[in-house]
């Protein structure tokens, strides 16, 4: 699939966590951008805590004023550049004093290698510039949350398949799951697009493009509804 990307685009930003056997070996002529997970660097550190809380404490404070400085991106509706430009800024002095403190830990043996914690700050170091990509790279995520929670409705759709009669019923099902996680992302109410839809399957098969979770309210607007 990649050797069929469009060969001015740019490398396309792949997320995920730390896992070896999350990358893929490319073939030649086939390049992609790696980003891990921040939020499991992060988790790291919230397993251990309760032992080291002054450390802890530290590292998950810091990694909040760079989420606190994602949010205000989305909240200015910074375009992929702009919200570079001001990651840069300022999560990128949180993020060199954060790494500061990290090789600090180990050099100056104030942390043992072997400990939870030793073995929380190793991930973050071994890991950084992936972990870092939306510090050098525009529209680069800081973690793969997004994903992992539609996962989890994928996973309980999957339980739930075990219940469907019919091949017929489990395609059913999993286009409903598309729908109302789709609704979700777009802050349209499912249960409601979903009634919508069949009040008006008549309109639906004739313009489809037009009854999208997204877009079905300006639809009905026009229409008087």
């Amino acid at each position: 699939m990649l050797k069929q990307r469009a060969k001015q685009s740019s490398p396309p930003i792949q997320m995920c966590d730390a896992l070896s056997r999350n990358v893929p070996k490319l073939t030649a002529g086939v390049e992609i951008l790696l980003a891990n997970c921040l939020a499991h660097g992060r988790r790291q550190f919230l397993e251990v805590a309760e032992n080291f809380p002054d450390e802890c404490r530290y590292v998950l404070e810091m990694l909040g004023q760079v989420y606190g400085h994602d949010a205000e991106a989305r909240a200015q509706a910074l375009t992929p550049e702009e919200r570079l430009r001001f990651h840069q800024q300022r999560s990128g002095p949180v993020m060199d004093q954060l790494y500061g403190w990290l090789e600090a830990q180990f050099a100056e043996r104030k942390t043992e290698p072997n400990s939870g914690l030793g073995k929380a700050i190793t991930y973050l170091l071994r890991h950084w510039r992936p972990l870092t990509l939306f510090l050098r790279v525009a529209a680069a995520p800081l973690d793969n949350n997004i994903v992992e929670r539609a996962l989890k409705r994928a996973v309980l759709h999957r339980k739930n398949a075990l219940f469907y009669r019919t091949l017929n019923g489990a395609q059913v099902g999993d286009l409903f799951m598309s729908l109302i996680h789709t609704c979700q992302l777009c802050g349209a109410n499912s249960f409601d697009y979903l009634a919508e839809l069949q009040r008006h399957a008549r309109e639906l098969a004739a313009t489809p493009a037009e009854w999208m979770p997204w877009n079905y309210r300006q639809t009905l607007e026009r229409a008087g509804v």
